[in-house]
């Protein structure tokens, strides 16, 4: 089936819940995802879903395996190399010189690069999750094998090296010129939050203001649209026929489990917000990435 990227109008509201928040099942399933995606944060994304509890337990241990497989972390990585050579298109201006000329260490820009990378690579993990989840919505049943020797565990580590602090620059923390940055990333992104990323990002104000001006510039265009719908396809192809389902999950109860949370409308429209921004989200940060390449340097 055809799954159109849509964005849901109106904006549905989303009740995340936080990682500080969390408790009893909820909060061991957002380590299990942090463990099997290999990252240091829990998206938004899966908080939004946590907000449903029914359907996030069920999402979860049906797709926990998915997750952790050799498939999946590699359909991950792929779609990281692609988006990321889809991005030299949009001719990214480098910020290096830049940040170097208004006092920037080459190990502040390279702490910069390698946070960079930790969204790049975990990112991929969520768009695919969010794609797997609204086409069991909406489209059915996932068509892969459900074989177990079909989903063979990823071992060993896939995800770059980090060893930092993961520090959010939350609105209440930020001065006035770093919350005027925020409102019009929520204005230019149509979203009514600041993804994880970009609060990490301006960690460094005076970086972040750099990359967002230039960022701002391309999207929205054909250009980068083309990428974002690019990444999409990618993504509900995997779902509907390259990933094996180990866990057996199924549409009717995913849609079982969201309707015992609220009406499976609402549900859906959540989901379909997530599905439509993160492949935007993923193609941004690829952007920014490519601004800091050493080849700019």
């Amino acid at each position: 089936m055809n799954l159109p990227r849509h964005r849901p109008e109106p904006t549905p509201a989303i009740h995340p819940l936080p990682e500080y928040l969390a408790e009893g099942r909820r909060k061991a399933w957002y380590r299990e995802m942090k463990q099997i995606f290999q990252v240091p944060w829990i998206g938004v994304v899966t908080m939004a879903y946590a907000h449903y509890p029914n359907f996030y337990e069920t999402l979860w241990r049906g797709v926990r395996d998915l997750c952790a497989s050799r498939p999946y972390v590699e359909a991950c990585l792929a779609n990281r190399a692609f988006v990321e050579a889809e991005v030299n298109k949009l001719r990214p201006p480098t910020v290096t010189e830049r940040l170097r000329e208004i006092g920037y260490a080459p190990r502040e820009i390279e702490d910069i690069r390698q946070m960079i990378d930790v969204f790049g690579h975990g990112n991929q993990g969520y768009v695919l999750l969010a794609t797997i989840t609204r086409y069991l919505l909406e489209a059915g049943d996932l068509g892969g094998p459900t074989d177990a020797k079909a989903a063979p565990r990823y071992t060993g580590r896939h995800a770059p090296d980090f060893n930092g602090a993961l520090i959010l620059m939350e609105a209440h923390h930020a001065d006035p010129a770093s919350r005027k940055v925020y409102e019009d990333i929520k204005k230019v992104l149509k979203l009514p939050f600041v993804n994880t990323d970009y609060r990490a990002f301006a960690r460094w104000p005076s970086y972040w203001s750099l990359a967002w001006e230039d960022l701002r510039q391309v999207v929205g265009t054909s250009d980068h649209e083309a990428i974002c719908q690019a990444v999409h396809e990618r993504c509900v192809e995997q779902a509907s026929m390259r990933l094996p389902n180990p866990g057996g999950i199924t549409a009717n109860a995913l849609r079982a489990a969201a309707e015992k949370d609220a009406p499976l409308e609402e549900v859906c429209d959540v989901c379909r917000l997530f599905q439509w921004l993160l492949p935007g989200l993923v193609t941004n940060v690829a952007y920014l990435r490519a601004q800091l390449l050493a080849s700019n340097a």
